[in-house]
């Protein structure tokens, strides 16, 4: 097991705060534990490498390689939009 000395604040609307906590009871999870495994499928999502902290391991996780049967579905929030682009001409 990895030790845990890192702390994470963060502020949320208090009604997602209490729907997460009885959706992880639910599921016999506590907060914490789920919020790790969002980070770890976060860190793969993306082919994020850090070190591992266990004992005895000294090489990097190719988090790349996570197991797929962990993986969450992604957002289905739309993508940013682009930015408009300036053409440096004025309007008369």
């Amino acid at each position: 097991m990895e030790p845990k000395t890192a702390r994470l604040t963060l502020l949320i609307d208090p009604n997602k705060k209490a729907a997460f906590e009885r959706l992880c009871a639910l599921q016999d999870r506590t907060a914490s534990q789920v919020v790790r495994q969002l980070i770890r499928d976060y860190l793969a999502l993306h082919g994020v490498e850090y070190p591992t902290s266990e004992p005895g391991a000294n090489e990097s996780v190719p988090v790349g390689e996570a197991d797929p049967s962990q993986a969450r579905p992604r957002s289905r929030r739309s993508p940013p939009r682009p930015a408009k682009r300036h053409t440096g001409r004025r309007k008369a």
